[in-house]
């Protein structure tokens, strides 16, 4: 990936309101890859003290967008067209780290494979993997005509 999209993605990633209420920071970016994380903060977390399944399922659809948009070389809109997540164990800690990787990169469709870890005194523990099917809407180029 070069700079520029770099530059792009991480620029639309700082306007998102949603990643901004989570407090959602990009670790790694690469073509057809991306880490966010994210801090527990209380409205995050069931009472059990586990980070609730909504807060794990928003971070997987938005990982899986921009792993999705980091696989095409202009800018580009994708929209979630399937979104199937397991959870496997409690997250349990004080940070939710997902690693989102391309694995179908077609013309309009592309399939995300997320994997969500909880992340408690720094050892990763695997909290849900999810499957997303996202739908390229547009272009940057074909948004201007």
């Amino acid at each position: 990936m070069n700079e520029e999209r770099r530059v792009q993605l991480l620029e639309s990633f700082g306007r998102s309101k949603m990643m901004e209420l989570f407090g959602a920071k990009v670790g790694s970016i690469d073509q057809g890859y991306i880490e966010i994380s994210v801090d527990k903060q209380e409205f995050m977390a069931r009472p059990a003290g586990m980070f609730n399944g909504s807060t794990i399922a928003a971070l997987v659809d938005v990982a899986s967008g921009y792993a999705a948009a980091s696989a095409k070389p202009v800018d580009s809109y994708f929209t979630t067209v399937e979104l199937k997540v397991n959870y496997l164990n409690p997250a349990m800690g004080e940070q939710l780290l997902a690693k989102g990787q391309v694995i179908k990169n077609g013309k309009v469709i592309t399939v995300v494979r997320v994997d969500v870890y909880s992340i408690k005194d720094n050892k990763e523990s695997l909290a849900a993997t999810s499957l997303v099917t996202m739908m390229m809407l547009s272009t940057k180029h074909s948004r201007k005509k």
